[in-house]
């Protein structure tokens, strides 16, 4: 696998409002009351936008982001394997240069991270105190279940003592599992399948929130 992708074709935009409205209300929940100042920006932010989508036009739209991929033969062997080599990445980095992030379902996050248990809001247009708390908790668990996958040793863990076996043929001509001597081994199954619980969770998660992830 070969692949290459571009920055995004870039545009002039014209962004104090934006910013304004941000700083004062946060990212979501503007309200719809406006100040005069508000109403003043926006038209001021407008007039500029117009101007700037000139040379937008003329320039920057007529760009495309270059994007080249190419796929192997082994690369289809184990795709879920292969992406998570691009995936895992992408997510730590994600998490680390994230601006913003989206809403959360209270059901995919631990019951003391949900809304009903964070504090009143002072305005309706407020984020709750775990509003980004619950997106680090969702990228987490992201993270998580990819590391996992791309570990072939995770499970050794879960086993303690020895192991000593062998194979017996039995009549039919099929061999059969024995236990030796020495066979001390046991396995925490409980603790594998807390784990594989959790991984297929965290790739729920990532399915779900697909189109969040977003810087």
């Amino acid at each position: 696998m070969k692949v290459k992708i571009g920055k995004y074709p870039r545009s002039l935009r014209a962004t104090f409002y934006e910013k304004h409205m941000n700083k004062k209300y946060g990212l979501v929940d503007w309200p719809e009351n406006k100040t005069k100042y508000e109403q003043a920006l926006k038209w001021l932010d407008d007039r500029v936008q117009s101007f700037y989508d000139v040379f937008n036009r003329l320039w920057f739209w007529r760009r495309e982001q270059k994007v080249s991929v190419r796929i192997d033969p082994w690369d289809t062997w184990s795709v879920d394997g292969t992406l998570a080599h691009i995936i895992l990445p992408m997510l730590r980095q994600l998490k680390e240069t994230k601006n913003g992030a989206p809403e959360v379902a209270d059901e995919d996050v631990p019951e003391n991270l949900r809304s009903t248990n964070a504090a009143p809001k002072k305005n309706s247009w407020d984020t709750d105190e775990f509003w980004f708390v619950r997106w680090d908790w969702v990228l987490d668990e992201m993270i998580f279940a990819f590391e996992h996958k791309l570990d072939d040793s995770w499970e050794d863990a879960f086993y303690s003592g020895e192991r000593d076996i062998y194979f017996e043929k039995v009549p039919g001509g099929n061999y059969e599992m024995k236990y030796g001597p020495n066979h001390t081994q046991e396995v925490d199954w409980d603790g594998i399948n807390a784990v594989r619980d959790r991984m297929s969770n965290g790739f729920r998660l990532f399915g779900k929130y697909y189109e969040n992830l977003w810087d």
